[in-house]
């Protein structure tokens, strides 16, 4: 399918026409510095006389730069970049009227970002009103953070009433990157625990644990986590207090410092790492305060992440700084030995990722941790995730039927556990057949006890297994006190136990529970 995506904003227009089947790009435009001196590119190639005053007159350069390339007609459907979706959208979704509203209205949420997707997707709408739009969400990718990482804590009808949670953003190039470090391992992405580093003009850090974003540093708002190119990332709420109590400065006022002269602006005067860098080189104080703060915070969150996650297997960079800058990469490595993560200095100097090559490895050869140079590709992952979903409507509307099975908790035992709870030579007996051939829900149950709470009339699934295995829904971790990682069934090391009890007897378990992951 080709997709034409656009990804627009405040002051620049980033679109591409991309071949999905082959992740080929047949065009690539950028319109620059919208307004006055706008500027277009087309495939790297500037075109003189550009002239956009606003996003949709920079859509419009769009569509007349694709009717001279003859690639208009070509196009299937258009897919959109949304920076904030809210807890509502949470998949890439139809754009029609009542979408257009509930974006305008999560606009307080992301006030630089989603305006200008609203405008480009009217322009669009506009220029191409008889093909499908697509919504991509930035927050989409971080739908699946648990309850611990994206709760803040404030009182729950000031939460729920005005829905503040941790959002996370950049979504597509965590999500890009994770699947191309899990395709450089040559492995499954559920069974890696990375933590991504965008880091570019907007940076963000998420904790990818088999597959699922777990943790991320921006929150509610883009404003969190680590500094960024005018944003400040993580402060002391009291301290905006202060600084609205200190000078009378509005609510407008202090928006602006903090979407705008913040960052690495407000600590060497300039947004630009490239020239921080130079004038670092050349004995600027504040510009080598600039790098040190940031990599700081950078080597902070993985550190944490790591933690959080139980264990690391790559830290992979991405975005403008992380994919060019070897110094930032260096100065973010320092310290990492610890995890089993140490740089390579010469590959990292050497590093180039692009024209083709996505993937630059920087680790020793020997490291327990790698580290990975990924070069990221929002514009892609837009264009499968929107021809995903339309390829989905084309089956549903063919009448595809597929069969789904839905499996509760329950538990699998040994031959000694089933004996253990239900006496000497019990045997499991079969209550009715299960979906996977050969297994069985039994008669018997048993009880689940955990450090909180119970659950009884738990079903055993049949036959007796060479490992006992619990497994639980989320909400029945909150039940019984546990914390059960999501993984695939059988893979119980580094597992929560529990104990569990029959008419016979109880057993404990040192380890064993899971959340299942999902699967066919």
């Amino acid at each position: 399918m080709i997709i034409l995506v656009l990804n627009c904003g405040s002051s620049s227009l980033k679109a591409a026409v991309i071949d999905t089947q082959s992740s080929r790009r047949l065009c690539d435009l950028r319109v620059e510095r919208i307004g006055p001196s706008a500027e277009l590119r087309v495939d790297g190639v500037l075109r003189p006389g550009a002239v956009a005053a606003d996003p949709a007159a920079a859509v419009g350069l769009v569509l007349e730069a694709l009717r001279g390339a003859g690639l208009e007609r070509g196009i299937a459907a258009i897919g959109h970049r949304v920076a904030h979706g809210g807890d509502r959208f949470v998949q890439p979704t139809r754009v029609d009227a009542e979408l257009v509203e509930a974006i305008a209205g999560l606009t307080p949420l992301a006030p630089l970002h989603n305006p200008a997707a609203l405008a480009g997707i009217a322009a669009a709408q506009a220029a191409w009103p008889a093909l499908p739009h697509v919504a991509v969400f930035d927050t989409a990718f971080h739908a699946t953070l648990p309850r611990r990482a994206r709760e803040y804590a404030l009182p729950r009808d000031l939460r729920e009433r005005l829905s503040l949670r941790r959002y996370g953003f950049h979504g597509s190039s965590h999500a890009f990157v994770a699947a191309e470090a899990a395709r450089h391992f040559g492995v499954p992405l559920e069974s890696l625990r990375l933590v991504t580093c965008h880091l570019g003009s907007g940076c963000s850090v998420a904790a990818v644990e088999f597959g699922r974003s777990v943790d991320t540093s921006l929150g509610m708002t883009p404003l969190s986590g680590v500094p960024m190119a005018t944003r400040p990332g993580d402060l002391d709420p009291g301290m905006l207090l202060y600084i609205l109590e200190q000078t009378g400065m509005a609510v407008s006022e202090l928006g602006r410092l903090l979407n705008r002269e913040s960052g690495l602006k407000g600590l060497a005067g300039t947004p630009d790492m490239r020239e921080i860098e130079e004038r670092a080189a050349r004995g600027d104080d504040d510009a080598r305060l600039a790098i040190a703060v940031f990599a700081y915070q950078v080597r902070k969150y993985i550190g944490a992440y790591a933690a959080a996650m139980g264990g690391l297997d790559a830290v992979v960079f991405t975005g403008g700084i992380g994919e060019n800058s070897a110094l930032v990469r260096h100065r973010i490595a320092q310290r990492l030995d610890f995890l089993g993560a140490p740089l390579d200095e010469d590959l990292n100097r050497d590093a180039r990722v692009g024209n083709g090559r996505r993937v630059a490895e920087v680790s020793e050869p020997h490291a327990r941790v790698r580290l990975l140079v990924v070069a990221t590709d929002e514009e892609l992952q837009i264009a499968r995730d929107a021809a995903r979903l339309l390829g989905g409507e084309r089956e549903l509307s063919g009448g595809l039927a597929v069969p789904i099975s839905i499996s509760a908790r329950h538990v699998h035992l040994t031959q000694a556990s089933v004996e253990a709870l239900f006496g000497p030579g019990a045997t499991l007996a079969s209550h009715r057949a299960v979906t996977q051939p050969g297994q069985f829900a039994a008669k018997q149950t048993v009880s689940l006890v955990g450090p909180k709470g119970r659950l009884d009339g738990v079903r055993i699934v049949g036959p007796a297994r060479a490992h006992d295995q619990v497994e639980v829904s989320r909400t029945d971790e909150f039940l019984l006190g546990v914390d059960a990682p999501v993984r695939e069934s059988g893979d119980i090391e580094h597992t929560p136990g529990i104990r569990i009890e029959g008419p016979a007897g109880a057993i404990t378990l040192r380890k064993g529970v899971i959340c299942a992951w999902r699967h066919v």
